[in-house]
């Protein structure tokens, strides 16, 4: 049974009935949060019912939404390892630096976080057929999980999406078309859709669900850190999903009493020079963001010219006392190259751009070198060749 007791629009404050299906708010174009009585939860759920759940994100069932287990659909999204990171911390003068590695789940990405649990509340809702738009791992994602429920999948791309993750898409059946524009042209293309192919909408924000998915990020971390936070988190920002959601999960277990302390982590919102909406808003003071003109990195994931959830993520790092911050999009591959060559972690573009941020903050002092730091690592490098430079030295075999 799930804990839920409504929605609630994150702009306007409205409330929804929880159990149907639900796009952005009606009244004002926003993404929709999903509201769990924590009073009834905290008092069903305790740390010891922990040890002897699967390690996988489903063992935080009380503060997930679907109703029915037997809907879930998965492929086996287990907890992540936080990895410590001496020798890049070293390199960066900082004492305690972690990496939580998301490149292990499924389809190599964090993506498979929010799809499983999006697909999951679609094939409660009986859905059939499902879309969205994709510049890199959500397409892939969305279309393996979409294949394990037996539905109908279509992924709208930009011409220049990496080709592992055209292929991925089309491996696990997706209906994939190329378009010559940005992913919020193709987000426009899916929704052009709604009414006319009759798919369910699973861009992101644009539906309530693939958030709580990615919430376990921060259920997991806080667990994995026996529930003291950390100082600083340093996350790739595009739609965010992730960074609002691992906020929205330390406020959740705040309520519930779980935390050591009330401090917070300051959130670091980290963008490429080539696409950093986000930054140039949090800088001139706005909540909302403008479209960023002529976006372009190496860092697919990052290239999100216009979030619909920007105010949501301005909101939470101003709120954490965090900030966003862009790097040069021409030191994307040699921050790629030193963290995957300092630790032998699979670090993909956009945990690049953390990089490059936090040795900014370093630099700058706006991160003490004692302080406990978290980069997340958002997919795996293999699934990025066109962001690797190989200058492999040729040899000849004397036969």
């Amino acid at each position: 049974m799930a804990f839920v007791t409504h929605l609630e629009c994150a702009n306007c404050g409205e409330r929804y009935e929880a159990g149907h299906i639900h796009n952005l708010c009606p009244i004002c174009h926003r993404p929709l949060w999903v509201r769990y009585d924590l009073e009834r939860v905290a008092a069903s759920f305790r740390k010891p019912d922990l040890e002897t759940r699967p390690s996988t994100l489903w063992r935080y069932r009380q503060l997930l939404p679907y109703e029915d287990e037997s809907n879930i659909v998965s492929l086996g999204e287990t907890m992540t390892p936080v990895l410590e990171a001496p020798t890049l911390g070293q390199t960066l003068e900082l004492d305690d630096l972690l990496i939580k590695d998301e490149s292990r789940l499924p389809t190599g990405s964090f993506k498979a976080r929010g799809m499983c649990m999006a697909i999951t509340m679609a094939n409660e809702f009986g859905v059939k057929r499902v879309a969205a738009p994709t510049a890199g791992n959500a397409g892939g994602a969305m279309a393996a999980y979409a294949a394990r429920a037996g539905m109908e999948s279509f992924v709208f791309m930009p011409e220049d999406t990496p080709i592992i993750n055209q292929k991925e898409c089309y491996l696990h059946g997706a209906k994939s078309y190329l378009a010559n524009g940005l992913i919020d042209d193709c987000g426009k293309r899916v929704a052009e859709g709604e009414s006319t192919n009759g798919w369910y909408n699973l861009s992101t924000l644009k539906e309530p669900y693939s958030i709580e998915g990615k919430k376990t990020m921060g259920l997991e971390l806080a667990e994995q850190l026996n529930w003291e936070l950390p100082d600083v988190i340093f996350y790739p920002t595009g739609g965010v999903t992730g960074l609002i959601g691992m906020w929205k999960a330390f406020h959740e277990l705040l309520e519930m009493g779980w935390l050591v302390s009330e401090k917070m982590p300051r959130m670091i919102a980290c963008q490429s020079s080539g696409c950093a909406p986000i930054v140039r808003a949090f800088e001139s003071g706005d909540r909302f963001a403008d479209r960023f003109e002529n976006a372009n990195t190496v860092a697919s994931g990052l290239r999100v010219p216009a979030a619909v959830g920007d105010f949501m993520i301005l909101d939470a790092v101003r709120e954490s006392g965090g900030k966003a911050v862009a790097v040069s999009e021409s030191s994307i591959r040699e921050w790629m190259e030193l963290g995957n060559s300092k630790e032998g972690i699979a670090i993909c573009p956009e945990t690049a751009v953390c990089l490059g941020a936090l040795n900014r903050m370093r630099q700058s002092g706006e991160v003490d070198r004692s302080e406990k730091v978290v980069v997340f690592n958002t997919g795996a490098a293999q699934k990025y060749p066109e962001a690797i430079d190989e200058t492999l030295e040729r040899i000849e075999i004397q036969n």
